[in-house]
């Protein structure tokens, strides 16, 4: 059954002056409850967050609220507000929930008093920041490239999977990206030493590949031979274009055999060519390259990945670097 919004007074001059911040707070946090059939456990947070939005107003703009103040807040001030709770230690989730209090709020006061302020609908959403790329120690993704495959019945199986994920190590790849290739692409022995990459939005970019990487395709293919070279590059067992689940899960069989950490994926090797390439001093701007992002602050994630590792390094053989010194 549809209900009735909040009734809106005869003027906003009228109403602006005898309602204050507090008791237009109380009846939105009624109209909550009573209209909107919001939980003891929602009215009890966005009544928190609109206090404290109130609380962090009055000395920041060095003046008593009233309901004209707060139509008039610029979205500066709004943001310092958004800046000023994260600076407190506010998670993401919590900011989220802050803004989502206010802009309730402000719907509720332009309904029930003709107070409107556009500004705080063209705040951005507060965004959780993509989780750092974990990679592979360098001894790890090399024992996934050199052993994957070992215990394998079938040898073609073996040298497919050792070529697959030798190219992602090797090459930075993703693993569409490689399951996408078709025979004629194959850089083997002998041939150009880059390899011509798809990627996202169809966006091409060369990439080199390594010679033992060459080899190792060079490997897979002699299992093949005569493949017409419009076949995919990576196939499965009946031939078809290899899947991504069945590569997925030969690298999982293979990770929980050998005592790899639970984040050993496909995209962890890319992730650990970048990582590793940036540990021997290669530049930034080459890795955005070789990886194909669109944004160099894509790649700027694994400068903190770096300073990471470098740090765990310090503290373990630094003579202070436990002491708490």
């Amino acid at each position: 059954m549809a209900r009735n919004p909040p009734s809106a007074p005869a003027s906003a001059d009228e109403a602006q002056p005898t309602v204050s911040v507090e008791a237009a707070r109380l009846a939105f946090l009624a109209w909550l409850g009573l209209e909107r059939r919001g939980s003891p456990l929602t009215l009890r947070a966005y009544g928190r967050d609109l206090a404290a939005f109130f609380a962090f107003l009055v000395p920041y703009l060095g003046r008593e609220l009233d309901l004209a103040t707060l139509g008039g807040l610029r979205a500066a001030e709004l943001r310092a507000w958004l800046a000023a709770e994260a600076a407190d230690g506010a998670g993401v989730a919590t900011r989220r929930r802050h803004l989502s209090a206010g802009r309730s709020f402000y719907r509720f006061l332009a309904q029930r008093y003709g107070i409107e302020n556009a500004q705080i609908g063209l705040l951005a959403t507060p965004r959780a920041q993509p989780p750092l790329p974990r990679a592979l120690a360098r001894e790890e993704a090399l024992q996934v490239v050199e052993e994957i495959g070992d215990q394998a019945a079938d040898p073609a199986l073996a040298a497919r999977d050792r070529a697959l994920f030798m190219l992602l190590y090797g090459s930075g790849l993703r693993i569409a990206e490689a399951l996408a290739l078709d025979v004629a692409d194959a850089p083997l022995p002998g041939s150009e030493a880059m390899l011509r990459v798809r990627g996202k939005g169809g966006k091409e970019r060369l990439v080199p590949v390594l010679p033992v990487v060459r080899m190792a395709i060079a490997a897979w293919l002699g299992h093949t031979p005569g493949a017409a070279s419009n076949r995919p590059l990576f196939t499965g067992a009946r031939g078809a274009r290899l899947d991504d689940a069945v590569a997925r899960r030969a690298l999982r069989d293979f990770r929980r055999l050998a005592g790899l950490p639970e984040h050993t994926t496909p995209h962890a090797l890319r992730h650990s060519f970048a990582t590793h390439l940036l540990a021997a001093g290669a530049d930034l701007r080459a890795i955005q390259e070789l990886l194909g992002h669109a944004s160099l602050s894509t790649t700027q994630r694994y400068t903190s990945v770096d300073a990471a590792r470098l740090l765990a390094v310090w503290r373990a053989a630094h003579p202070r670097g436990t002491s708490g010194e």
